[in-house]
């Protein structure tokens, strides 16, 4: 055992970490997974962001997540890394494994009794299938807007605001974006369905949830781990029960000396933007 005062979890679902990317919250990562004793950890894809990885930027808090990962496989916690678009170049590696650790494209296992099937959900994603470019831009955009958004969450505490997510109310009230986070959790347990599975796990669409869904009176559990951008979250399953894992916000703006390394100026200079002479 690692440590008697870790909180024992039966089995862990992590996904879109997006290491590599200055949207990543590799910190408070670290620390959830050193709070926590999992006997097997569900890497549910998008854990590196290979699409936007950058040589100029991989900080040493992101390197103690790959660190810590390895250790836990050490440690005896069976490991199950499995791909998603923006790690999608593993995929040609796909049933290999590495220890504890298997990396798969999906993966179907005994959950208290249920057949449960694990998958990154990009599949039922329209403009990765057919317009990866457009998706790649996206991510790209999507980068930036996490960037902008730190920088006006820095402005609004040091005003005596709150802290908000610009990303989250986009989503939450463009109402093309909510379509399309339903059109994905039916495709989900549509497919679910179509593999006799009692319960689906995705990510993906950095929306956590947990919820029964009917279709055609048949009713099926989906689950979505979130993200570790701006959720923080991650799915738990212990004393045959599924739970939502959310990490405190943190209140103040905490820099270490791996990030101070990189500096606004290379930030900007990494998406082209530069300062008037």
């Amino acid at each position: 055992m690692m440590n008697q005062e870790k909180r024992a979890v039966d089995l862990v679902v992590i996904s879109d970490v997006h290491l590599g990317t200055y949207g990543c919250r590799a910190k408070e990562l670290l620390n959830y997974l050193k709070s926590i004793e999992p006997k097997t950890l569900i890497l549910n894809g998008d854990i590196v962001d290979i699409w936007q990885f950058s040589k100029k930027y991989f900080p040493k808090s992101h390197m103690k997540i790959v660190r810590y990962i390895l250790k836990l496989s050490n440690h005896g916690t069976d490991i199950y890394y499995i791909t998603g678009n923006h790690d999608e170049l593993l995929r040609k590696f796909a049933d290999m494994n590495f220890g504890n650790i298997k990396l798969v494209n999906k993966v179907t296992m005994d959950v208290n009794g249920k057949k449960t099937l694990f998958f990154h959900g990009d599949v039922f994603d329209f403009s990765i299938q057919h317009a990866k470019w457009l998706a790649k831009l996206g991510g790209k955009c999507y980068d930036l807007l996490i960037l902008l958004n730190t920088f006006v969450n820095f402005c609004s505490e040091k005003m005596g605001g709150k802290r908000l997510s610009l990303s989250k109310q986009i989503k939450n009230s463009v109402k093309s974006a909510i379509s399309f986070i339903n059109n994905f959790e039916t495709a989900s347990v549509n497919y679910g369905i179509s593999q006799k599975c009692e319960t689906v796990v995705c990510g993906h669409i950095h929306q956590p949830s947990i919820k029964d869904v009917e279709i055609d009176g048949k009713t099926i559990q989906y689950l979505n781990s979130g993200d570790w951008v701006e959720n923080l979250t991650s799915l738990e399953f212990h004393n045959n029960n599924w739970t939502l894992y959310q990490h405190p916000e943190l209140q103040k703006f905490e820099t270490s000396e791996e990030e101070e390394e990189v500096g606004i100026h290379n930030i900007l200079k990494e998406f082209n933007i530069g300062f008037p002479h």
